[in-house]
C-alpha cells in the first residue's frame, strides 16, 4: 500500500501564508521541511518552533485530540511532548486546524541501530507507566488502538492471508494466544496509541515522545507492543521490568501486548512499502515476537 495522496498540497508558501495571516510575529522566521508523512506535514520554524498540519481529512480531528489533551497531560509526564504554543485555524486556503509547537531535539529512535536502544528502553518505560492513568469520560475515541485486541481479529485476518507477512504460520499459534487472554478489567486508561520507534526521540537516553494524534482512553497493551517493536530480547526484558515494578502490571496484560505487536508490526509489514524504515519497525516487531515465543512473559524470558 502506498503513501495516502494528499487532500491539501501543503506546501511553504501555503504555510508561510498561514503563519502571515495568523501569527504574523512568527512570519519572519525561516520555514524548513522536514517531514511529510501519511498524515501530516512538518515544517521546522526558526530555532525553536515546529508547524504540524493535516494532509488529509482523516488526520484534522487527530490534531484537535492533541491540542486539546496534551496541555493537560504534559506536566505529569516525564520528558516533553508536543504540546502546542499556537493554535492555527482554519483559514480560506486551507481547510483544517494546525499546530505550532516547541522543537524538540533528539534522535529518532527509527534511525539508531536496534542493538544500541536499550538505554532508552527503561526511560520509555517509565513514561508510560507515567502516561498510563485514567482517562477521564471524553477522552477521543480511537476503533484501532486501546481497544479489545478482539475488534483487530478481521484486519489481522487480511493481514496473515496477504501475502506479505512471512512466518505467519509461526506467529498464528501467538496471535491466537493473545485473543484468549484475559481482557482488561477496570477504567480506560490514557493510551499514547502509537509509540513506535519513529516517535521516540533518544538523546543519551529517552529526550521527547512525540505525534499524539492516536490518543485515546483504552487498554495499555496497545502502547507496551513498543517493547518488540523497539527492542532487542535484552531491551524488552528491561522495558517490561522497569513498566511492571512501576505499575504492577498483570501477564495478560503482557500477552495482549504482545499480540498489539502482531497487530501493528502485521500492519507495518503490509502498507509501508513506500517507508524502508517503518517496513523494517514492521519486520523486527514480528521476528523478535518469535524470538521471545511463548514463555515471553515476565519473568521468563
Amino acid at each position: 500500500m502506498r503513501m495516502p495522496t494528499a487532500e491539501v498540497d501543503v506546501t511553504a508558501e501555503l504555510v508561510q501564508k498561514l503563519i502571515m495571516g495568523q501569527h504574523p510575529d512568527l512570519a519572519d522566521e525561516p520555514l524548513t521541511l522536514i517531514a511529510n508523512g501519511w498524515d501530516n506535514v512538518i515544517f521546522r520554524l526558526g530555532a525553536d518552533l515546529t508547524v504540524r498540519l493535516p494532509r488529509r481529512a482523516a488526520a484534522a480531528q487527530l490534531v484537535i485530540n492533541e491540542q486539546r489533551w496534551l496541555p493537560e497531560l504534559a506536566d505529569g509526564l516525564p520528558v516533553p511532548v508536543p504540546t502546542p504554543v499556537r493554535i492555527g485555524r482554519p483559514a480560506e486556503d486551507y481547510p483544517w486546524h494546525w499546530t505550532i509547537g516547541r522543537w524538540l531535539p533528539g534522535r529518532p529512535l527509527i534511525d539508531i541501530p536496534v542493538a544500541d536502544r536499550s538505554a532508552v528502553a527503561g526511560p520509555l518505560a517509565e513514561f508510560l507507566a507515567a502516561l498510563h492513568r485514567p482517562a477521564p469520560d471524553d477522552a477521543p475515541y480511537n476503533p484501532v488502538r486501546g481497544v479489545p485486541l478482539v475488534d483487530r481479529t478481521a484486519l489481522a485476518a487480511e493481514h496473515f492471508e496477504s501475502g506479505h507477512v512471512t512466518d505467519g504460520e509461526r506467529l498464528r499459534p501467538l496471535w491466537l494466544e493473545a485473543l484468549a487472554a484475559p481482557a482488561r478489567s477496570g477504567p480506560p486508561l490514557w493510551v499514547h496509541g502509537d509509540p513506535h520507534p519513529a516517535n521516540v526521540l533518544a538523546d543519551h537516553g529517552l529526550a521527547a515522545v512525540i505525534d499524539f494524534g492516536d490518543i485515546t482512553g483504552g487498554d495499555p497493551a496497545t502502547d507496551l507492543a513498543t517493547g518488540w517493536l523497539s527492542f532487542d530480547r535484552s531491551g524488552r526484558q528491561i522495558f517490561r521490568d522497569r513498566y511492571t515494578r512501576l505499575t504492577g502490571v498483570d501477564d495478560a496484560t503482557w500477552v495482549r501486548a504482545r499480540g498489539w505487536a502482531i497487530a501493528i508490526g502485521m500492519a507495518l509489514v503490509v502498507n509501508s512499502d513506500d517507508h524502508p524504515q517503518l517496513l523494517a519497525v514492521g519486520r523486527h516487531g514480528l521476528a523478535s515476537v518469535l524470538d521471545d515465543g511463548s514463555a515471553s512473559l515476565p519473568g521468563q524470558a
